[in-house]
């Protein structure tokens, strides 16, 4: 059954953990940026997030968050990856001569090797997972059997939203994001926060 409040708190507090700057975030840019191989990655994105959410709403979430070993794990694995992230584009921003544009290499990736980056960017960060499964999946599977499925399509609206805006939306930028500068800073403001999540996620016992 549907419910018009639990869908909307759904697409709340989905859009609340989606948005942001990330890992898979910044490679949606660049892609849009490049014009290459935008909508399946932007629809990669979108199903990645929907089969996570609604894994985490069905009981996994709630199974993963009693759990002694897997909510250490997902915790502390998700905090070493953003600190590694977080470094990596610190690092980036202080070499300079990165674009959102890329390389040539870049320019002329197959559709395949677009599709391996954006599920490796999505499914080997365990803060993806923290997010969708354990965070949204804790919250949805505490709600009524009947009330699941609304809650579940409003975080996977929320992602469908998100993705598709900075996925198609990005093109309209693609002058001012391919400056050097410009993705410097973009660089320096994804580390640091990645390495804010990391803190977060550590001191969040």
């Amino acid at each position: 059954m549907f419910s018009q409040q639990i869908y909307l708190q759904g697409l709340g507090l989905g859009a609340g953990l989606i948005v942001g700057i990330g890992a898979q975030n910044a490679h949606v840019l660049r892609t849009a940026v490049r014009g290459r191989h935008v909508l399946p990655t932007v629809a990669t994105c979108i199903v990645v997030d929907a089969i996570l959410i609604a894994a985490g709403t069905s009981g996994l979430g709630a199974l993963i968050e009693a759990s002694p070993i897997l909510m250490p794990l997902a915790r502390y694995g998700g905090a070493a990856f953003l600190v590694w992230y977080g470094l990596r584009c610190w690092s980036s921003s202080w070499r300079g001569g990165a674009t959102l544009s890329g390389d040539a290499a870049a320019q002329a990736q197959t559709l395949g090797a677009a599709l391996a980056t954006v599920l490796a960017l999505s499914l080997l960060n365990p803060h993806v997972y923290l997010d969708t499964v354990v965070l949204l999946g804790a919250v949805g599977s505490s709600l009524a059997a009947s009330e699941r499925s609304s809650f579940a399509l409003g975080a996977i609206t929320a992602s469908a939203l998100w993705f598709s805006a900075i996925g198609l939306g990005a093109r309209r930028f693609a002058s001012t994001l391919a400056r050097p500068g410009v993705w410097r800073v973009i660089e320096a403001l994804t580390g640091a926060a990645m390495l804010v999540l990391a803190v977060l996620l550590v001191v969040d016992t």
